[in-house]
């Protein structure tokens, strides 16, 4: 058997080529398909299945590009309605790769549609050695069960066919069979997923709270309640990847500008999306940009911030990472990369254009400031579990993915020096980049953030 996983750490996701005898299968593929072909043909393998767990909600994925440039056929659930050709499988089919056969169980839960998948080697045993559970099961987690109302489902309704296809299928498993999901901690289609990318059905059942012993009824209650609200994108990734998406490329390269056709483009209300480092935008920045940086998880803050039809000028420091900007937001549907700065902010200044700042402060230094000023406030934009776990005292709450909406009602004064604080310093430069297109025009961003604050020693609350 040849197997492995490919992790993107952008969108915590997981998927996996798994090989016998020259024949192989790639499982949950991310849109740009390119390592997956190459690490195929370096080990003589012949990709024949492109197999999906469910339609994925928080990525795009590169199903059809794959089959398209390899002759391989795309599997997907029979309830899923995919529209392009694929074959449909329900429970208890089987596809086989060499010696390998992999096993159709319906696992519905996170979605209607979604499937496991058993692997199981027949030169070794006629029992399964892996399982790839998709966002069924997740390491620490399972998935989200509230992303399939458009289609006639409470979070309920999924929240019990999950229980049911943790109890009577997964769980039946031996203790030894690895789990291998479609994704990781940080991923929004879970809640609680571990920083580990794979473990066996008996650590599963000692480790994930979402296994202990409880009723039907305990366990939709517990994956029903608190829920975060599901990103708006999440909706439209399903439909596209209901009908598969256009090869990456298709997508035009976007243009490069002069400063002044920027500043003519912002008039019109095109979105100016700074992806450098949190320093470099808090140094100089267009003014009303928004920062999300390529350092962190570019692609979900992006979808997560930016409506997917918005008409996009990149910033960045070279034309590398323009091209990079490009392909990560495809990965999440957002087409929309129009143009770019030519020269970035070196040539925006050399215009003699207006810029924005953005100081950076450490931990150090915010430590001093709420014991010097009375005139101070502090946004703390993590997720609430983050939050209720240890924050900085007085510290107001709105999570990143909430705040441009909900900026108008929150207790902030505008005028008030206001520092913003995430868990290490990425989330709350998005978030003063956010501020201050709401008229926010004393910010600072906390480098480090409550991790620097935490290891510092400082005083912490929990609520």
């Amino acid at each position: 058997m040849y197997f492995k996983q490919f992790y993107l750490g952008c969108l915590a996701h997981a998927s996996y080529l798994i090989g016998s005898d020259g024949e192989a299968a790639v499982v949950d593929p991310q849109r740009d398909v390119d390592q997956y072909i190459k690490e195929a043909d370096a080990n003589g393998l012949k990709i024949k299945y492109v197999i999906e767990t469910h339609l994925h909600a928080d990525f795009v994925s590169g199903h059809r590009e794959l089959a398209a440039r390899t002759g391989a056929e795309i599997v997907f659930s029979e309830k899923a309605g995919a529209t392009f050709p694929h074959r449909a499988v329900r429970e208890g089919d089987e596809i086989t790769i060499g010696k390998l056969v992999l096993r159709i169980i319906e696992t519905p839960g996170h979605t209607p549609e979604s499937v496991s998948v058993l692997v199981i080697d027949t030169e070794v045993s006629p029992q399964p050695r892996k399982v790839f559970t998709g966002d069924t099961l997740f390491i620490g987690d399972v998935g989200r069960p509230d992303l399939a109302g458009g289609r006639g489902y409470t979070p309920q309704m999924m929240a019990g066919m999950m229980y049911d296809s943790l109890h009577q299928k997964l769980l039946q498993l031996s203790d030894d069979v690895e789990v291998y999901p479609a994704h990781g901690a940080g991923s929004m289609c879970g809640r609680n997923i571990s920083k580990q990318t794979s473990s066996t059905i008996g650590e599963q059942k000692i480790l994930n709270y979402a296994l202990k012993p409880m009723s039907k009824d305990e366990f939709i209650r517990m994956m029903t309640s608190e829920l975060p609200a599901a990103p708006a994108y999440f909706s439209r990734d399903a439909e596209i990847n209901r009908q598969g998406a256009a090869p990456l490329a298709a997508l035009p390269k976007p243009a490069a500008l002069s400063p002044l056709e920027v500043a003519e483009l912002i008039s019109q209300g095109y979105v100016v999306l700074d992806v450098r480092s949190a320093a470099e935008f808090g140094a100089a920045h267009v003014p009303g940009s928004i920062n999300i940086g390529l350092g962190g998880q570019f692609a979900i803050w992006a979808a997560s911030l930016i409506s997917l039809q918005s008409p996009i000028v990149i910033i960045a420091d070279s034309e590398t990472k323009v091209d990079e900007a490009q392909m990560r937001l495809a990965r999440v549907g957002i087409e929309s990369a129009h143009s770019y700065l030519r020269g970035g902010m070196d040539a925006w200044r050399e215009a003699g254009l207006e810029m924005a700042v953005v100081p950076q402060i450490t931990v150090d230094q915010l430590n001093d400031l709420i014991a010097s000023q009375t005139d101070f406030q502090v946004l703390d934009v993590r997720r609430p579990p983050e939050y209720t776990s240890g924050h900085v005292p007085g510290a107001i709450a709105e999570p990143l993915s909430n705040l441009k909406e909900r900026v108008p009602i929150l207790e902030l004064e505008p005028s008030k020096l206001t520092a913003v604080i995430c868990a290490g310093g990425y989330r709350s430069s998005a978030a003063t980049s956010i501020l201050q297109q709401h008229g926010f025009a004393n910010l600072l961003n906390v480098t480090g953030g409550t991790s620097a604050w935490i290891d510092a020693g400082y005083p912490v609350e929990t609520a």
